[in-house]
């Protein structure tokens, strides 16, 4: 693979989804301005967008991880990219990996943070740029934008929000990250009320809704704003052994 012109900074980015295509795009478009070149792109079944622009744009392809350990570049991005890489896959990145994280950090590593956001009763979500290391969402933390959650908030519209903040700080922050005219902070030296890690598979028993043990609808509702993303299987109870979804009706 061409890995650009001497003296001019070598990126690669690995992302999925709409706000990865949206990185990606920005990225490409800012080569020029910020002086850098975009020798490789990587994404997932859920990265057709990023995949279609990157081959429209004639950006060589990842197929596997492994290829960056043959790689030269500088800077590594990942955005919304589904595998964690590994230490020496990290490493191959000689100045420094960004992750985009669409939640606060040290409040929620992992996954369906959205769902859990509800739950809890938030008030506050965020979305962060932190240091791509070993583990999950676990690096030092570089730059971070918080914002309200709307009242009644249902999840696919935290969703939404997240990935508009999440853009924002991206362009935002892009000159920065490129230049080195960051600071490194340390999650652990965040105070913060909670902490919590979870995994993808954990947001199918949140959706199984228990009708007497909630307790009233009050309950109830949280669940389901918290659980009912489109697209995704929607919340559910058991009535006897009658298995019964929470559908929204369609609005005239």
């Amino acid at each position: 693979m061409q890995i650009g012109e001497k003296g001019v900074k070598r990126i690669v980015f690995l992302g999925a989804k709409e706000i990865g295509k949206q990185c990606l795009e920005m990225l490409f478009k800012k080569q020029k301005d910020l002086d850098f070149k975009l020798i490789a792109v990587g994404t997932s079944s859920r990265g057709v967008g990023v995949r279609e622009f990157a081959e429209a744009k004639g950006i060589p392809m990842i197929k596997d991880l492994s290829v960056l350990l043959s790689l030269e570049f500088d800077i590594l991005f990942s955005v919304q990219y589904h595998a964690i890489l590994t230490q020496e896959q990290i490493e191959c990145a000689k100045e420094i990996a960004f992750n985009l994280h669409l939640a606060p950090l040290p409040e929620y590593r992992g996954c369906n943070q959205f769902s859990f956001a509800i739950l809890n009763e938030d008030r506050e979500f965020g979305v962060t740029i932190h240091r791509l290391a070993k583990g999950i969402d676990s690096g030092d933390i570089i730059f971070q934008k918080r914002f309200e959650i709307p009242k009644d908030c249902f999840v696919d519209e935290l969703v939404e929000l997240a990935n508009i903040e999440g853009f924002k700080l991206f362009c935002e922050s892009l000159e920065k990250m490129l230049k080195g005219e960051y600071g490194l902070i340390p999650q652990d030296s965040i105070k913060a009320l909670r902490r919590e890690f979870h995994l993808r598979n954990e947001i199918e028993a949140l959706k199984c809704v228990d009708l007497q043990a909630c307790g009233g609808g009050a309950l109830i509702e949280k669940i389901i704003r918290a659980t009912a993303m489109p697209g995704f299987e929607p919340p559910y109870c058991y009535i006897g052994k009658r298995k019964f979804y929470f559908l929204q009706a369609k609005q005239d």
